[in-house]
């Protein structure tokens, strides 16, 4: 079912909620690949209803960024859900999401910040003020839906962390699912943003995934140094990558690591045909 309105939302969940139902979110900016189907698979094993926001949001994106030509595919995204058995598809407007008129900025809405220490770093240093976007439309989200668990892909790990870091400091009662990074064959993590790439700019943004294992793989031969393990990237890279980070922190608190262990996720966003791309890794599968 598809869905405009938060009320319509409300509805249906209120009545899944007298049924003692769980449900499920999976927050999403459509433009589906397999990395969201793997999210929507978990959400269908986990709960009895299923619901999917379909809502590219405004306020995450910087005023250079690529909010304007970032794919919609809603009729498409509604037929993967409707085959994946996802009850309601949520496509809300902007006006619906955020009133009428409003101006999407902090002036005159009310904005969700995190704390500065999470966001002061990785994405979050030349993406002002996109962590502030991402936690008030996903608290908004949970408002409106009141699911028990929401599903997050591990790509996004800061955001992940940091989405934990809101529901646990502001007491919302949902379990966040993080699941893991699903990728194409060559190794390359799945994102909306490939569709961006040329077929010889795919094969030029595998140096992430290649830079990451390297890193791995180093780790495992006993390399704990983390400038040591960072070093290694420049054996990867050409003219055509545009390195914007390479870093490795706790993967829980994303505190800086001067030695890595094995709590520690290596993290790297690199452009490629100018297309902003991210990936990482886990140095240890605790």
């Amino acid at each position: 079912m598809l869905v405009h309105s938060i009320e319509e939302v409300r509805e249906e969940v209120y009545s899944w909620k007298k049924e003692g139902l769980s449900i499920g979110l999976v927050p999403t900016m459509g433009a589906l690949h397999e990395g969201h189907l793997s999210l929507i698979k978990k959400a269908k094993a986990t709960c009895d209803k299923v619901i999917v926001s379909d809502f590219v949001n405004p306020i995450q994106f910087g005023p250079s960024e690529d909010f304007d030509k970032y794919p919609r595919t809603l009729e498409a995204d509604v037929k993967l859900c409707s085959n994946e058995g996802v009850d309601i598809v949520f496509a809300p407007s902007a006006n619906e999401m955020y009133g009428e008129g409003n101006r999407l900025s902090n002036d005159t809405l009310t904005y969700v910040c995190p704390p500065f220490f999470y966001v002061n770093k990785l994405c979050g240093k030349t993406r002002t003020g996109h962590f502030d976007g991402v936690c008030t439309v996903v608290l908004k989200l949970f408002n409106i839906v009141q699911p028990n668990y929401a599903f997050f892909g591990q790509k996004d790990a800061q955001q992940v962390i940091i989405i934990k870091k809101m529901v646990k400091d502001l007491n919302v009662p949902i379990k966040i699912i993080q699941c893991p990074i699903v990728r194409e064959e060559s190794g390359l993590a799945l994102s909306s943003r490939n569709k961006y790439l040329s077929e010889s700019g795919k094969k030029d943004a595998l140096v992430l995934s290649r830079i990451l294992n390297n890193i791995k793989s180093c780790y495992k031969k006993g390399i704990k140094d983390v400038s040591a393990l960072k070093e290694t990237a420049y054996d990867f890279l050409n003219d055509k990558h545009d390195l914007e980070y390479l870093e490795i922190v706790d993967r829980e608190s994303l505190e800086d690591k001067i030695t890595a262990d094995d709590n520690s996720i290596a993290l790297i966003a690199c452009r490629v045909e100018n297309v902003r791309l991210i990936d990482n890794i886990y140095l240890s599968e605790v």
